[in-house]
């Protein structure tokens, strides 16, 4: 059995063997099929977030090869597309924005060591196994965040698509910025950036509805409509070359080295790895919850499985590889992964076969891509953008849970108002207080019995019987720290002005877990109720609350019983009454 552990090792870290074992010419053709979508579809995503994320078009490229090999290897998710995504390009910017950059170079040195750093910060949370973490990001902050973050980003690239000079990372930096620089305004690259927009915006609205009207596919009419911007692409290009745009100063792309990245370590530089540490994080952070959400969502579509901790040490993978091959960071993108989804994509082979594609296309295209106007670029990323701008939030977040409500709202406006990297830090503490806050001031219900059933509801809920010997207090949440004086102060007020009070019960069938804090507490009551001649009893513990009891000596001074059933302790404790009476 021993000898079995290594392979069986082996395989969940290296999750691509699974379903190599099962590879076959059905699975390679659909896979090569999506590989060929999602590679069209890359090619202008690349080079427009490689614009966004400030560094030059080729490295767009170059983050969208071997990540994708490295995550086809390490990756569980079997439809995740990873590469460059707008969120994480935005960060990425920000990041290297606020530091003392003086060239290009040191720009590009500094998205390298940023992609290495989230590389490996990734990993090792995979290797310790904290997957968890995507747990304490709640959904409606991450969508909040992304919302103001899209807004950000759309409003970011209208410089583009005027043809002005600007910049800024927050709201009131990018209105002010263009309002001092509206006056020099570029008609021509106005024309480009306007016809792009309204090209994908009237593709994206009835373009598939026209092409379903005249017979094609359902399938084929969603292809048709996802390769839009490549149909962008290639109008512009051909635009740029018979209009001589850059005559009329039209901003171009420019020369795009051809080949292959080479591989190399970053320049190792300690200030800039200090400086560059906590934007890591943060973008390792959202960019892992990000890309675990749409794993999930399209794996449970095929009732298939994603891995949390697999996907830390895949994305982990994937960024060191962008790193050494002179790219910036990378995560699972929505958009790619749902068209890949669509494609039909079987395995994680579909990434590997795209890798290809990328490569080729850095191998051939150059040249063709040198013509592309920046204009183009920018207006595929606010129609691809505009679609992450999610309002509905609020309004469910409104009406479910205020506290949420607050919660979003604040992301919402200090992403805005201050940057992604302030929204970001603000969206991981309004997540993290706001479990806090729900789990310091659980509900505590005093429960009775429906008569006959022996199932014991809450007193205000249901018709129940109670009895005044007994109190029964249900505790929804585990015991910890952070709600034990609360519970204490919660069983204390129940006690007011029942006199004839003999026995407390503590209902645990909710709760999972006592720290050593609320067991002080617990020791505390406990200490109380024998003075006032009340005995104090826990009902339906979980075996691994008590044998965490067990090791202390909590149960050999508790001034009453442990039952194994909450009716158990009512009849037993009734019945210990009525003798006494007697």
């Amino acid at each position: 059995m021993a000898s079995e552990n290594p392979s069986i090792n082996l395989f969940k870290f290296l999750p691509c063997l699974n379903w190599l074992r099962q590879y076959n010419s059905r699975m390679l053709t659909d896979d090569l099929v999506a590989a060929v979508i999602v590679t069209i579809m890359l090619v202008p995503q690349s080079l427009a977030y490689a614009l966004l994320a400030g560094v030059p078009a080729e490295v767009g490229l170059y983050a969208s090869i071997l990540p994708l090999v490295l995550y086809t290897v390490f990756g569980s998710s079997h439809t995740l597309a990873v590469g460059p995504v707008a969120v994480v390009s935005l960060m990425t910017a920000s990041s290297i924005v606020g530091l003392n950059v003086q060239t290009p170079g040191e720009y590009l040195q500094a998205a390298i060591v940023l992609a290495l750093l989230s590389g490996l910060f990734l990993l090792l949370l995979g290797i310790l196994r904290f997957g968890f973490l995507a747990n304490f990001l709640s959904h409606p902050v991450v969508s909040g965040f992304i919302t103001a973050s899209a807004l950000i980003i759309a409003l970011s690239q209208v410089r583009h698509v005027l043809g002005i000079e600007g910049g800024g990372d927050s709201l009131p930096e990018l209105l002010v910025s263009m309002g001092d620089n509206i006056g020099a305004l570029n008609t021509a690259t106005l024309a480009v950036g306007g016809f792009v927009l309204l090209f994908l915006f009237a593709t994206r609205c009835w373009l598939k509805a026209l092409l379903e009207k005249a017979g094609m596919s359902d399938f084929l009419a969603g292809i048709a409509v996802k390769a839009a911007p490549v149909m962008a692409v290639i109008i512009t290009i051909i635009w740029a070359a018979a209009g001589d745009l850059q005559g009329q100063e039209v901003a171009l792309v420019g020369s795009i080295p051809s080949g292959l990245p080479t591989l190399q370590l970053p320049v190792f530089d300690l200030m800039l790895i200090r400086e560059l540490m906590v934007p890591a994080i943060l973008i390792s952070i959202i960019g892992y919850v990000e890309s675990v959400s749409v794993g999930k969502t399209l794996a449970s579509k095929r009732r298939e499985k994603i891995d949390q901790n697999q996907e830390l040490i895949g994305l982990g993978a994937a960024n060191i590889a962008s790193s050494v091959s002179g790219g910036f960071p990378v995560m699972g993108g929505f958009s790619r992964s749902v068209v890949n989804f669509d494609a039909g994509a079987r395995t994680p082979a579909a990434g590997f076969f795209s890798a290809i594609g990328i490569g080729l296309a850095t191998l051939t295209l150059t040249d063709y891509l040198a013509l592309l106007p920046k204009a183009t670029l920018a207006a595929t990323i606010i129609v691809a953008v505009l679609g992450l701008v999610d309002f509905s939030i609020l309004k469910k977040t409104w009406v479910y849970s205020r506290k949420d409500f607050i919660a979003v709202v604040a992301t919402i406006i200090v992403t805005l108002l201050g940057g992604v990297e302030t929204g970001v830090t603000v969206g991981v503490m309004a997540s993290l207080l706001l479990h806090l806050y729900k789990t310091s001031k659980p509900h505590i219900a005093e429960v009775g019995e429906i008569k006959g059933t022996k199932h014991f509801r809450n007193v205000k809920r249901h018709m129940v019987e109670t009895f005044p010997s007994i109190l029964t207090l249900r505790v929804d949440e585990s015991l910890y720290f952070g709600n034990a004086s609360y519970i204490e102060d919660q069983v204390f007020h129940n006690l007011a002005e029942r006199d004839q009070l003999r026995h407390v019960i503590l209902m645990c069938t909710a709760v999972n877990e006592i720290d050593i804090s609320a067991l002080e507490v617990l020791e505390s009551i406990n200490k109380t109720l024998r003075e006032q001649d009340i005995g104090f009893h826990l009902s339906e513990v979980k075996g691994p609350v008590m044998d965490c009891l067990e090791t202390t000596t909590f149960l050999y001074e508790l001034n009453g019983e442990v039952f194994l059933s909450q009716f158990q302790a009512v009849q037993t404790l009734l019945l210990e009454d009525t003798l006494l009476s007697l």
